[in-house]
C-alpha cells in the first residue's frame, strides 16, 4: 500500500441545474496539475440539497454517472460524490464511486436528515461498502452519517472514510468536531467536503472542509467560505506504525447492526 494522493474539491453549487454544475466541476477539475489518486466532491454535487426537485434532478442521473465516469478516465483517478437516483416510485441520495477502469460502486445514504424532511423524500440504504483505490480501503459516508459513530466503526479495518456533504454554518462546530472524532476513534483518515455560499432555501455553508489524520490532526484544509481545492498525501507508512504500536480497535465492544 503506497501513499494516498487525495483531492478534496470545496464549492458552491448551482441550486438545480445540472448541467451548470458539471460544467462548473469540469473547469475545477482541470485545474488539478498534480497526480491524484482520487477526488472528493461534496453531497448532491449536481444539484444542491433538493427535496422538491428530486423529480428533475433524477431524470439526470445517467448524465450524472457519465461524466464522473468520464472525469475519472480522463484523470486518472477515483472519483466521488452523490447524485439523485430513482428506482420504481423510490428516490435514494446515492454516493457514487467512479474509478479511471469504468467500475462504478454505490452506497445509498444511511442516516436520512430527519429535520430537514429528507426521510419523506427519500428511501434509506441498509448496506455500506468499502472500496479499493491504490490498495487502501476507503468507506464512503453521507453528511447526516457523521453524527451515527456505531454506524461508522471501523468494524472492517478501513484506511480512509469520506464524508461528503451539505452541512449548514449553523452547526459548523459539529461538523469540525464530529470529523476529528471519528478520525481518532476509528484510527482512520477522515476527509469532509462540505459545499459553500447558499442554496435555494436559504441555507448558508461555510464549507470547512478537511481532512484529519488517525490522532485528530488536520492534514488538510479548504479556506472557510471560499471555493477551493485542497491536494494531501496521505502516509500508509505511518498509519500501520501507529496501528501496530497502539492497537486500539482490538478492544472494541461488539456489536450488530440491525
Amino acid at each position: 500500500m503506497n501513499n494516498l494522493f487525495v483531492a478534496i474539491v470545496q464549492t458552491s453549487i448551482v441550486w438545480e441545474d445540472v448541467d451548470a454544475n458539471l460544467s462548473v466541476f469540469t473547469n475545477k477539475l482541470k485545474t488539478i496539475d498534480t497526480d491524484v489518486n482520487l477526488v472528493v466532491l461534496p453531497e448532491m454535487f449536481a444539484s444542491g440539497f433538493t427535496m422538491k426537485g428530486k423529480e428533475k434532478i433524477a431524470e439526470r442521473y445517467d448524465d450524472v454517472l457519465a461524466w464522473m465516469r468520464n472525469e475519472s478516465s480522463m484523470g486518472n483517478y477515483t472519483l466521488m460524490g452523490s447524485t439523485i437516483y430513482r428506482e420504481e416510485d423510490k428516490y435514494y441520495n446515492r454516493y457514487l464511486v467512479a474509478h479511471p477502469d469504468g467500475r462504478v460502486e454505490f452506497y445509498d445514504k444511511r442516516h436520512l436528515f430527519t429535520m430537514g424532511a429528507e426521510s419523506k423524500h427519500f428511501t434509506a440504504g441498509k448496506d455500506y461498502i468499502v472500496v479499493d483505490v491504490k490498495g487502501w480501503k476507503v468507506r464512503p459516508f453521507v453528511c447526516y452519517d457523521l453524527r451515527f459513530p456505531v454506524w461508522c466503526r471501523n468494524t472492517d479495518n478501513y484506511d480512509l472514510a469520506i464524508f461528503s456533504a451539505n452541512w449548514p454554518e449553523a452547526r459548523r462546530e459539529a461538523w469540525m468536531t464530529l470529523l476529528k472524532a471519528r478520525a481518532i476513534e476509528n484510527q482512520a483518515y477522515v476527509a469532509g467536503v462540505n459545499c459553500v455560499g447558499e442554496d435555494g432555501n436559504k441555507l448558508i455553508y461555510s464549507g470547512d472542509s478537511a481532512v484529519y489524520d488517525y490522532l485528530g490532526a488536520k492534514v488538510a484544509e479548504c479556506e472557510t467560505k471560499q471555493e477551493e481545492i485542497s491536494i494531501c498525501e496521505l502516509s500508509a507508512e505511518r498509519l500501520n506504525k501507529f496501528r501496530k504500536d497502539f492497537p486500539v480497535l482490538t478492544d472494541m465492544d461488539k456489536f450488530e447492526i440491525q
